[in-house]
């Protein structure tokens, strides 16, 4: 048994001193969404007279529960999509080793080069002619293409690392490519598909920009765009802002709650991977 040193007492303090400048911003976050409108106190100062009208109001004024089942529809179509097409994508570049296999996974990859502002006008006009504006279908499109590069090539570096015996013996079965893929080759990749689930629904659950540029105008709102019309043109109202910010968290730690025992082996398998 190791004796107990200064430096493990520093390290100690250290670690505490981390955790606590991490938990400031969660602080403030939840110390300003407490404070009444007219509350003119300092931002770290406890809340004069604390309420919680302003999740109500936030609520009620925000449409915030219409936002969220919004946010929902639009996260969980764009992740199941994207799993079922990156990896259905990447097991031939990644088994094929033919030109065209390779060119294609260069095209792929070529999405996370390029800056993601050239294709707003042209995406934008593509939805528009296909008169997608104002719906979700046309977020979750948008989604889905945004998130396939990353994903193809998540998927085609762990595909590559499986070996070949276990479709071999499926082949010799008489499986064809497609019960290969589905029966043998994707429970295989599960690891990976945890992580690239939570990256994508993280990342399009606090998707800004999409939503606003396609449902504009539209009574069609994600989360991030309703908190957001707490922002007017001669000011914000603050203390509605960071209350819709915490109910707009609450699923995601929720869920993480639940599933953090999935979470951490879908990180920790597919960064080994």
């Amino acid at each position: 048994m190791k004796k107990y040193t200064w430096r493990t007492g520093v390290l100690e303090v250290g670690t505490i001193l981390i955790g606590v400048l991490f938990l400031i911003p969660i602080y403030v976050l939840v110390n300003l969404s407490l404070k009444a409108p007219g509350d003119q106190s300092a931002t770290l100062a406890l809340p004069q007279q604390p309420t919680f009208q302003n999740y109500i109001d936030a609520w009620e004024q925000g449409g915030l529960g219409t936002a969220l089942i919004n946010s929902a529809i639009v996260t969980g179509f764009i992740v199941v999509l994207t799993v079922v097409f990156a990896a259905a994508a990447a097991y031939p570049l990644s088994r094929l080793g033919a030109r065209w296999s390779k060119i294609t996974y260069l095209a792929f990859l070529a999405g996370l080069l390029l800056p993601a502002q050239l294709a707003l006008l042209p995406l934008y006009q593509t939805i528009r002619d296909l008169g997608l504006l104002g719906t979700l279908a046309g977020v979750i499109i948008v989604g889905v293409g945004a998130s396939m590069p990353f994903s193809i090539f998540l998927y085609a570096g762990f595909m590559r690392a499986l070996p070949a015996e276990y479709e071999e013996a499926a082949a010799l079965d008489g499986a064809h490519a497609f019960r290969t893929f589905w029966s043998v080759v994707f429970p295989l990749v599960r690891p990976i598909t945890g992580t690239i689930i939570i990256l994508t629904a993280v990342a399009q659950w606090n998707d800004f920009l999409t939503p606003l540029l396609y449902l504009s105008g539209s009574d069609q709102q994600t989360i991030t765009v309703a908190i957001y019309g707490f922002v007017g043109q001669y000011g914000a109202q603050w203390n509605l802002i960071f209350a819709g910010i915490i109910i707009s968290i609450l699923p995601i730690l929720i869920a993480y709650f639940f599933l953090q025992k999935y979470i951490v082996q879908g990180f920790a398998g597919g960064l080994k991977g």
